[in-house]
């Protein structure tokens, strides 16, 4: 399976996950992480945000890395430097994750052939808040997600 780009693909996986990890969240509400990781949750998915670094952001645990989440994990969504992908992608497979999602300007080829290869559905140096919005606008949360703070 190729690295997903097409529209109803990206529709799909939208619509299908339910939790979704931050890797490289910031608490600062300025920073692009901060800000969609309130947009996903407002939009009815069950964020957790990973920042080994950060305390509680929103009233959730800042959690140190993806082992440390207590729930399966649908979409790992990256925020840091393309240098550090390898790794987020040998933690995502590790803890059964369905999907890698390398925000804008991530860019890592061999690590997402590495995760496409293991079987997770890859996108990259796409923004999941604005595809959210252009693809699901006026929709209501995911079938399937748990209300945030649930």
């Amino acid at each position: 399976m190729p690295l997903i780009t097409d529209p109803e693909d990206l529709r799909d996986l939208l619509r299908t996950a339910c939790t979704i990890a931050i890797v490289g969240w910031s608490p600062n509400p300025t920073r692009p992480s901060h800000t969609v990781a309130e947009y996903l949750r407002a939009a009815g998915y069950r964020v957790f945000p990973v920042n080994p670094e950060v305390g509680t952001p929103s009233g959730d645990p800042a959690y140190c890395g993806l082992h440390d989440i207590p729930a399966p994990i649908d979409v790992v969504t990256v925020f840091r430097r393309p240098e550090f992908v390898p790794a987020v992608v040998e933690a995502a497979l590790a803890v059964g994750a369905k999907a890698l999602w390398l925000q804008d300007g991530v860019i890592h080829a061999k690590a997402a052939e590495r995760a496409v290869a293991a079987g997770l559905r890859v996108v990259m140096d796409r923004c999941m808040r604005r595809d959210h919005r252009g693809l699901l606008a006026g929709s209501v949360a995911p079938l399937s997600a748990t209300p945030a703070g649930s």
